[in-house]
Order: structure tokens, then sequence, then C-alpha cells
């Protein structure tokens, strides 16, 4: 179609043949989609929603967000069923393959058992950013584009009304908090590639968004500052609480060698005086350094609920 077509209203248009779903093939007409903006203001709306809050403090649980845990512990449950086969290159474990060829059979009946009878045509949309978020089976990578996936997987089940505003926080601290934990045992269990990573000068070789989320969450923090999250004896004592922390965390347990040479970006943040500020950057950055990088954002895919016509409003 024409980019001058609007798109219908969500209700009205779920069932999006799998032709239709279609992929960025041009940047500028990215950032000006509809896609790009509904993405965008997501990922700040979850960032006021999590701003000065632990994740260990009290929020609402809805059905549809337990729902959603189950499942992430559906995908967690089928790596201890996969274990890695013997192989003689040390990345990109094959058993991933058959991992995710179950994910790919069965993605359209877990997402239904996550949404209500009546909005049952929308679970093949939904499905395919479930599918994209747990990394690439021919190249056995992972990266910030499959993150992105899983971020518009959630946007879309909060278009559809699965998930609602209420729910800001239990989507972050358990929903993407869980989602998380599984892709760190599928990266460690079937040690897989970074996905278009930078290596050094890049923030980190998997994740952003908890970066950005983390950060928010320790704005105005009483005592925890920027400098201290290279402090190893902080990170063990404040992890439990904190998105940023637990990260790091695992990176101290993926790499070997000084902090600042294997994160250099991650170590140059500490320097920044303020969590606000460092909250701000990371905005910017995710935006240049993921969301307007054709290798990471090729494959996002568009649909009824995420179109790529022109912002409207």
């Amino acid at each position: 179609g024409t980019s001058e077509e609007v798109a219908p209203p969500v209700q009205q248009c779920f069932m999006v043949p799998k032709k239709e779903i279609n992929v960025v093939s041009d940047m500028a007409k990215w950032k000006r989609s509809q896609a790009y903006a509904d993405y965008m203001g997501f990922i700040l709306t979850l960032n006021e929603g999590v701003r000065g809050k632990k994740l260990t403090c009290e929020y609402k649980i809805s059905e549809p967000v337990e729902k959603l845990v189950a499942l992430l512990n559906t995908l967690d449950r089928w790596i201890d069923e996969t274990p890695p086969v013997d192989q003689p290159s040390r990345f990109g474990n094959k058993a991933f393959r058959t991992w995710y060829a179950k994910l790919d059979q069965e993605a359209e009946k877990l997402v239904s058992a996550v949404i209500p009878k009546h909005l049952a045509d929308a679970a093949p949309e939904v499905a395919v950013y479930l599918k994209e978020s747990v990394g690439n089976s021919t190249r056995i990578d992972y990266g910030t584009g499959h993150e992105a996936a899983f971020a518009a997987f959630l946007c879309c089940l909060c278009k559809i009304g699965v998930l609602r505003v209420d729910d800001q926080m239990a989507i972050v601290f358990k929903v993407f908090n869980r989602y998380l934990e599984v892709m760190r045992k599928l990266q460690k269990t079937y040690r897989m590639e970074p996905a278009g990573s930078q290596g050094v000068w890049g923030l980190d070789d998997f994740q952003f968004l908890p970066f950005i989320w983390g950060s928010s969450q320790l704005i105005d923090h009483p005592s925890l500052e920027p400098r201290h999250f290279v402090d190893e004896k902080v990170v063990n004592e404040n992890h439990k609480d904190f998105m940023f922390l637990e990260c790091i965390l695992f990176i101290t347990e993926m790499k070997t060698g000084p902090f600042a040479e294997h994160s250099n970006q991650l170590w140059n943040i500490s320097a920044v005086p303020s969590w606000s500020k460092v909250n701000q950057g990371l905005i910017r950055m995710y935006k240049a350094e993921c969301l307007e990088k054709f290798p990471v954002i090729q494959h996002f895919k568009f649909g009824s609920l995420l179109p790529i016509q022109p912002v409207t409003s």
C-alpha cells in the first residue's frame, strides 16, 4: 500500500496474512512510522513507571502477567529438556535449533493461552514477535534486535488491551526480568554469539533495555551513585533490587579481565554524575545505536498492531 494509507483501528484488524508482516527497508520510513512512535512511547512509559522503584517492592500482579511468567517458565523448562550437544566449535551449540524449533511450533498456542478468547485472532500476529525475541536459529546468535522484539511483543499485548496501565511495574519487574533470566540461560547453555555486537565499544553484548529501565530505578537513590556500579561489593549487595546491577553482575560472570577493558562504554558511564543523566544518555544511545542502526532493525516486523504507516497523530 501507499504510505498515505492510515492504519485501520487495532480492534478491527488482527489477522495479518504472514506475507504482509514486512521488515524495515527504509530507515527514514521506520523513524516516521506509527510502529516507531508506539514502540518508543512504550519504552519511555515503562521508564517513568519504574523510576525510583526496587525490583523487590510491592506492585500489582494481574492474571495476564502471571500467564506471561508461566509462558517464560515453559521456555526455561525446554532449555532443561534440550541439553547442549557435543560439537567441535565452542560457540553456537546446535541444540539451540532443536529448542527453537519447539518454540516455532508452539508459539501461537503459548500466546493463545495468555490472551482472552475474544482476542484469539491476534495470536498469530503477536506470536511473530515472541518467536523473534529469543535469537536467530540459523546463526545461533542473540542481540538487542531480539530484545526489541520482546518489548514489541509486550507492546502489542498492551495495544490489544491484555496488559494495562497499572501493569507497568509488573511488565518490567516480573515479565521482562523473567525474560532476561531465560535469555541469560539460553546464552550460557548454548553459548550464543552476540548478534551485531560492537565488542568493547558497545554497551553490552546482549541487552540494552535493562540498562535504561535499571538506571531509572536508581534515580534519586539516597546512596548509590553511578560510580558505585563498578564496585563488586556494591553490586553483590544490591543486584537483587536493581536491574542495572543484575546486568553488571552477569557481565562480570561472563567476561574476564579488567572491567574498563571488556566494558569500556559502561566504565565511561560510571563517571556520569547522576542517574538521571545516565538514563537520558542511554535513551539517546538506544535510539542511535539500536533503533536507528539498519543491521539491528532490519528484521523488525510490521503488521496491524505495529504499522509501518507514518504517524497520524
